[in-house]
């Protein structure tokens, strides 16, 4: 189990943990809670199901299915440590409501369980002889032989169990056990649905908040026992598939954490020590439950990272406490979008956690909602990043940053558009200077620029952008596999002519610092999203005759004279590791492009499975990451060349061009460039 940081009480700060803005871990409607739920109905099937097969099996008379908890050796059973929590749960129910229900089964009882007779050890042997005969005088005693004592009974030592004995689970056996877990944890959960949605507008004294952290404790334990029965080794297939069948994770979550910690939160400040008590039991029970049951370990893997960012939201005080608690829910959900990188929900959660980065808090807003699974809140949760921006109420990150931000917050909002003009001036005479005094760190801020710019001229994922409808109709054509059909005109409006032109102008002025190795992060973004734009005619009609082609074959020539290896460009197959068989090391921007609708095909498969790499070693920008861009930059150059539409390769001269449409005369260029 990992260990929890701990840290000292803090003043709340809800607004990242709004329940408007989250998503549970795990989709679909949770289920009615009640005794006679489909649930019950499937156990009672199945433990019909498991009597009958092992009576068939058996040529003896079949005995009646007994509960697990009369047999000692069952491994995953937590009958003792069940009973006692029921009785706790029962106990705080009592302290806020009269009205105790009935338990729903007997768990484990010592009387019914005794532990097997362990031999003896020889003082105890001998203290039981010596008082079951009377005293004897020394006259009485027997005479002894050669001094040596020989006792009545030969000395005994303590034997050692080599193993505890052990007996088969039988499958009625495992299925009466998770009908008897099921039974408790309804009644507990009930208890916590109907306390959670009573006691929100209530006053709560400090007893009272005890008694619902250990009502809600007791069901967290009880849905333990569920999973690990049901999963149990010895589950049929049929039970293991129960817990996903009825959306028991969700139901954990739901009415087991998320529903109290909203209510604890809605109570602050009064109730931040049950809060940060509460975030510790439920994120140690997560813990152990990803140790545990990895059936369900990409829920598990979100559920630690949202408990990480409740406990980072309400910690104002200490900024060690919060950085802490910031990075922790960051490598949860860093980890989970690894599992599932098409999911948008995960990078909306990341960028409430990049505060007060706002160039990368735009970048994971903005793939939220350019992923094949967008998060559609992340539309009103982008706007406490673009409103103090456009209100000038908050406190401005770096100018450059500010204006960026901006623009793309006036083009998707439609607010301040009286701002657009001067914010992309501003933008675009700062960018050259900014490139140039960051040096290295622009690497970073250059690949969250271009994909930006990228979601910006999709839209931000919006259905009737014209860039968003090519890509979508050629998914329906792969689908109904009839072929391309004639694709129907469609017309871009003013928005996304004017953000086609800021996009560009951003470009070009990248694209004049070609001797910079930090704008490669940049180029090479923009430069996926252009060879993927090039495979689509009706998207690449809108954005043909804007890109600056010519100042990009420049570019790729001065790459192709002063790269110090002979790059692979001539090969459809993507320029992977140097050396057979060894593992890719994928760049950073990488793992940035991940996801994204217009990078699905792009990476090879198996391209992030390298186990050797963690989160850190990701990043490091070692001198050979220089060398991969250039590459990967020229690959991609040959790739939309091969078209011989916008550009041009001459296999003699092995050189970039242009067609004589994109051929025109550029100023601002030494003339050495020219050539």
């Amino acid at each position: 189990m990992r260990d929890v940081p701990q840290s000292k009480p803090a003043a709340p700060s809800p607004r990242a943990t709004s329940s408007g803005t989250r998503k549970r871990p795990i989709s679909g409607a949770v289920p009615a809670v009640g005794h006679a739920d489909g649930l019950e109905l499937s156990l009672d099937y199945l433990q019909a199901q498991s009597e009958d097969e092992q009576c068939r099996s058996n040529k003896k008379l079949c005995s009646p299915s007994t509960s697990i908890v009369q047999h000692r050796d069952f491994s995953p059973s937590l009958s003792d440590s069940g009973r006692a929590r029921i009785s706790d749960a029962r106990a705080s129910s009592s302290s806020l409501a009269s009205e105790e229900r009935p338990i729903a089964r007997d768990l484990y009882d010592p009387d019914d369980n005794a532990w097997p007779k362990m031999p003896r050890p020889r003082h105890a042997r001998l203290a039981d002889n010596k008082s079951r005969h009377s005293p004897r005088t020394r006259s009485q005693r027997a005479p002894q032989r050669n001094h040596c004592f020989f006792p009545e009974e030969p000395p005994s030592v303590t034997e050692m169990i080599r193993q505890p004995e052990t007996r088969p689970i039988s499958p009625e056996q495992l299925v009466a056990e998770v009908k008897g877990i099921y039974a408790g944890l309804v009644m507990i959960e009930s208890k916590c649905i109907e306390y959670d949605s009573s006691q929100e507008t209530k006053q709560l004294s400090q007893e009272q908040f005890q008694a619902l952290i250990a009502l809600h404790r007791s069901v967290l334990h009880e849905h333990h026992d569920f999973f690990l029965a049901s999963q149990h080794p010895s589950a049929s297939e049929a039970l293991r598939r129960l817990a996903s069948k009825h959306a028991m994770p969700a139901r954990m979550w739901r009415h087991g954490i998320h529903s109290f910690l909203e209510l604890l939160r809605h109570k602050l400040p009064e109730s931040m020590e049950h809060m940060l008590t509460f975030i510790y039991t439920a994120y140690s029970m997560m813990t152990l439950l990803y140790d545990t049951v990895p059936a369900f370990e990409d829920t598990w893997i979100e559920c630690l990272g949202d408990l990480g960012r409740y406990r980072m939201a309400i910690e104002d005080d200490d900024i060690t406490d919060r950085e802490t608690w910031t990075e922790v829910s960051r490598y949860w959900y860093s980890k989970a979008s690894d599992k599932s990188p098409m999911a948008g929900r995960l990078y909306h959660h990341l960028a409430i956690l990049a505060q007060p980065n706002a160039l990368q808090q735009l970048y994971f807003y903005a793939k939220s909602l350019c992923v094949p699974i967008p998060f559609p809140s992340a539309r009103e949760s982008v706007m406490t990043l673009f409103d103090p921006l456009l209100n000038g109420s908050a406190q401005r990150p770096h100018a450059v940053d500010a204006a960026f931000v901006r623009v793309h917050g006036i083009f998707f909002s439609g607010k301040a558009k009286e701002q657009l003009e001067s914010s992309m001036k501003e933008f675009l005479s700062l960018l050259d200077g900014r490139i140039g005094s960051i040096h290295s760190s622009w690497l970073e801020a250059g690949y969250y620029v271009g994909i930006s710019l990228c979601c910006l001229l999709m839209g931000f994922g919006a259905e009737h952008n014209v860039l968003m409808q090519a890509l979508a109709k050629q998914q329906d054509d792969e689908e109904e596999d009839d072929g391309p059909t004639t694709e129907p005109e469609s017309n871009p409006d003013e928005d996304f002519e004017q953000a086609l032109r800021f996009a560009m102008k951003t470009q070009d002025i990248v694209l004049r610092r070609w001797g910079d190795k930090n704008t490669l992060s940049c180029i090479h973004t923009t430069l996926v999203f252009m060879l993927r734009m090039s495979q689509l005619p009706a998207a690449m009609s809108h954005l043909e005759d804007e890109y600056p082609w010519k100042l990009t074959s420049f570019m790729l020539n001065y790459l192709l004279n002063t790269i110090k290896t002979d790059p692979r460009i001539d090969a459809e197959e993507f320029p992977g590791p140097g050396k057979k068989g060894d593992k890719p090391v994928p760049l950073p921007e990488d793992y940035a492009l991940r996801g994204l609708l217009f990078a699905e095909d792009f990476f090879p498969k198996g391209w992030f499975q390298n186990e050797r790499l963690d989160e850190t070693d990701r990043y490091l920008e070692a001198a050979s990451k220089t060398l991969e861009r250039q590459e990967r930059i020229l690959w991609i150059g040959r790739r939309i060349a091969d078209s011989g539409r916008w550009l041009t390769w001459d296999k003699v001269a092995c050189r970039f061009g242009v067609t004589s449409k994109y051929d025109i005369e550029l100023e601002g260029l030494p003339d050495d460039d020219k050539d």
